[in-house]
């Protein structure tokens, strides 16, 4: 491959998506590799927002919530089918990812009764961990760890030995956060299927950047964070997905008023909805549901399929680079290496990475750092250039190659 910056210009001058990252605000010349932690802001995302904090809530007042409910299902509708390639009616939005995830891992044990383990993966985000044990604890169950190579992530090898009429629910990561590993959601939800469980997919480091074939496969249960690659700000709600034919079955562990039919009724006793608004709990965050609004209509004007082939091609590109440049240097990609098998950030790997982390966000370059001694380079597809990747990858081989990194605190704590 041609590593020269003009071959690196000549890339994004064919890029179909390059027009995209006028969508998104660039307050500076800051290089950001962290889109897979937090995505930018969309340009029409402050009107957006305006207009509901001062016209609708302003100037309509109480007056606005039908319009506000409808948005909160549209939205959910446009998400499913965009991001997710759902039908409507099965994706809801609002609360947090972790809210989210406890409800449904509550759900679906419950529509399992008598089965006693949960499968998770061992190196999971640490919140699907805390959840999850959690979950099991409060119901006599055992949470059972699956065992896999960081880098590569949970395959068939690995599930298959803990799967037996037990399980009730196994609960994965299409992308693992550590290592952008992507896993075949299709074939291990067929593995739990033939024994009777249930599946609930993290979809956090995936929605908006690879395909999610949840209807192709035939997938129970999904959650997932907005802030990422979805571009819809710090805090912004999460999404869970309920397979339609599942609903019936889905209780929700909180029972709340916005799931309660015939609402204003004000009855005293809960009977949910049918349909999707039965896991609802609470008001729906407005404000951040036009955010989520937003944030889609990026993904939906470029088109997953093709924010899928540019974070491949972006991907391959790093790792070129990390071998002809930062191997020499002692870095190692800790990422797979096959474009199908890895989702859309790339890590590299180095025994003093926190310390290269620092001195490279002081060089003008924002990555992200993960244990253990892990580089992250996140790649959105509609923001990230290819001269983006090249000018952080130079500067890094610079950094390290002189030894400037040598002076930073070997104290590990936040950094971006």
């Amino acid at each position: 491959m041609d590593l020269t910056l003009e071959h690196a210009r000549a890339l994004d001058a064919a890029d179909p998506l390059a027009a995209h990252r006028d969508r998104f605000v660039h307050h500076d010349d800051v290089v950001y590799l962290d889109g897979n932690s937090l995505g930018r802001l969309p340009r029409a995302t402050p009107d957006a927002l305006a207009h509901v904090v001062r016209e609708q809530w302003g100037a309509g007042l109480i007056r606005s919530w039908p319009a506000w409910l409808e948005e909160a299902r549209s939205t959910a509708d446009l998400l499913g089918r965009v991001v997710l390639g759902v039908d409507a009616g099965q994706v809801h939005v609002g609360d947090s990812t972790t809210v989210s995830l406890y409800r449904l891992a509550v759900a679906a044990v419950r529509a399992r009764p008598g089965r006693t383990r949960i499968l998770v993966e061992a190196d999971a985000f640490p919140t699907d961990l805390y959840v999850l044990d959690g979950v099991a604890r409060d119901h006599g169950m055992e949470l059972v760890r699956i065992d896999a190579p960081i880098d590569d992530g949970v395959r068939d090898e690995h599930l298959v030995p803990l799967l037996d009429d037990t399980v009730a629910l196994v609960c994965l990561s299409q992308v693992h956060y550590r290592s952008g590993a992507l896993l075949d959601l299709a074939g291990l939800t067929a593995l739990a299927h033939d024994v009777g469980a249930l599946v609930l997919w993290d979809l956090c480091h995936s929605a908006g950047a690879v395909e999610v074939p949840l209807a192709a496969s035939g997938a129970d249960l999904a959650v997932g964070c907005t802030y990422k690659y979805l571009n819809a700000g710090p805090g912004a709600p999460a999404f869970s997905y309920v397979r339609a034919d599942l609903l019936p079955t889905m209780r929700s562990p909180i029972q709340g008023w916005f799931a309660q039919t015939d609402q204003f009724a004000m009855a005293p006793g809960f009977d949910p909805v049918a349909g999707i608004d039965r896991i609802a709990a609470g008001t729906p965050d407005v404000r951040g549901i036009v955010a989520v609004r937003e944030g889609v209509r990026t993904i939906e004007a470029a088109g997953v399929q093709a924010l899928r082939e540019k974070g491949s091609a972006l991907g391959a590109y790093v790792v070129a680079l990390a071998d002809a440049w930062l191997e020499p240097l002692g870095f190692r990609v800790a990422s797979p290496r096959d474009d199908a098998l890895r989702g859309a950030h790339v890590v590299l790997e180095h025994p003093e990475a926190w310390q290269a982390c620092q001195a490279w966000i002081d060089a003008g370059v924002v990555p992200d750092f993960r244990t253990p001694d892990r580089l992250r380079i996140g790649l959105a597809a509609l923001t990230t250039s290819f001269e983006d990747v090249w000018t952080g990858l130079d500067r890094l081989r610079t950094i390290v190659g002189i030894g400037a990194h040598h002076g930073y605190s070997t104290e590990r704590g936040r950094v971006t």
